[in-house]
């Protein structure tokens, strides 16, 4: 995608995950927003927004953030809400083991308290190593964590799969991690 559209893309994030009053729409229970009322709020706040940019980010956004409904007569981000929507999701079982992407300067806090969801309403984990060190990334020198994923669901803790593949739950005490020596890039060429 070229510039403008994943500025685009991180706006329609900003608004279907976190802050739709912004442009003054209002998501329904499920998270999903009217397609049309959301292009006019989006032109109306300065953002030029058409029903052709929207099928194109949800076509090709490599993680499949968004979805339609309804032969596209609404839209919602697949996971990664920090306001209260319910998404729908339900309890699976999860493979062995998990991933999760984070910066090297974030394991003191995990080392102390875990994987927690903070302002969102999951924590994120991806069932391949690759994505992790793509997520961790985002954030400085990546590391990734193992998470014993079939041991915690074993003790109680549920586990979701998003529509976009993304492995979802509540929270992930220390005693289910598993921390690296080291950090997986190497600074040196």
């Amino acid at each position: 995608m070229d510039k403008s559209l994943i500025k685009l893309s991180k706006f329609l994030s900003l608004v279907l995950r976190h802050r739709p009053q912004r442009i003054g729409i209002t998501l329904d229970g499920a998270g999903w927003a009217n397609v049309e009322e959301l292009i006019v709020a989006a032109n109306k706040a300065g953002v030029a927004l058409t029903k052709e940019k929207l099928e194109f980010i949800i076509e090709h956004d490599k993680k499949k953030r968004y979805a339609f409904f309804l032969d596209g007569k609404f839209i919602c981000a697949n996971q990664g809400h920090s306001i209260d929507v319910d998404l729908g999701l339900k309890a699976m079982i999860p493979p062995e083991i998990l991933y999760h992407g984070t910066a090297e300067h974030f394991l003191f806090g995990i080392r102390q308290k875990g994987l927690q969801r903070k302002r969102r309403q999951y924590v994120h984990l991806s069932s391949d190593e690759e994505t992790a060190i793509t997520v961790g990334q985002r954030h400085g020198e990546p590391v990734v964590l193992l998470i014993q994923a079939k041991e915690m669901h074993a003790d109680g803790y549920k586990f979701y799969l998003s529509e976009n593949g993304v492995w979802l739950t509540e929270e992930v005490p220390v005693s289910y991690l598993i921390f690296p020596n080291h950090s997986l890039v190497s600074t040196s060429s």
